[in-house]
């Protein structure tokens, strides 16, 4: 059995359920791009923002398209269903203003990034991690039914996904049940077990 961890050369994110997507800044206009290669041809007022917001700069960004409650939790059939537009999620920074940045640590590539990005936006959001204290940040997003948190090697080198410098620990609560009458048990460490880099729920 697989739990969440502690060990201060990683970094832990909130994982999103969403479209993982990357974002082609260029000349003030920008294309959201599948993990395939298909460009999504949706959600024309997000792709307007991020070129206006990102238009002084070329840039490639990773991150995943999602619908958010109130509360941050991910809305996936929205999203899925279009109920809702979309904020695009920033995790990562692979290129800049004729720079490619996928070499160097991940830890100053989300510096760069975070330089970037404007302070406010109602479209684009910088994805927070910690550094080290995976547990804790694992215990609250149990205590607030999120979706779960990702690790990461904080020196890696940039890397699709399936890449062993990434971890995803997903918390999943039981169909039918609130977030309220759920017990602390069900984000016990033995509630999850390991399938390749991936740590899921035995429920």
């Amino acid at each position: 059995m697989a739990a969440p961890f502690d060990h201060p050369g990683w970094i832990f994110e909130l994982k999103y359920d969403g479209f993982r997507a990357r974002a082609d800044i260029w000349n003030g206009k920008a294309e959201l791009v599948s993990r395939r290669g298909n460009v999504y041809k949706s959600w024309a007022s997000l792709r307007e923002q991020l070129g206006r917001e990102l238009g002084d700069h070329q840039a490639v960004l990773d991150g995943e398209l999602v619908v958010l409650d109130a509360d941050g939790r991910s809305l996936f059939y929205d999203l899925l269903r279009r109920r809702h537009p979309p904020i695009f999620v920033a995790f990562d920074l692979l290129y800049v203003d004729g720079e490619d940045l996928r070499e160097i640590p991940l830890l100053e590539r989300k510096r760069r990034l975070h330089a970037l990005l404007p302070e406010e936006s109602s479209t684009l959001l910088y994805a927070q991690h910690v550094i080290g204290a995976g547990r804790a940040l694992f215990d609250q997003v149990c205590a607030l039914d999120l979706e779960g948190i990702v690790a990461k090697v904080a020196a890696a080198p940039y890397r699709r996904t399936g890449s062993r410098s990434r971890t995803r620990i997903t918390h999943r609560r039981r169909a039918g049940t609130s977030s309220s009458s759920r017990t602390a048990d069900n984000c016990s460490p033995a509630r999850f077990r390991v399938s390749g880099n991936s740590f899921r729920s035995t429920r």
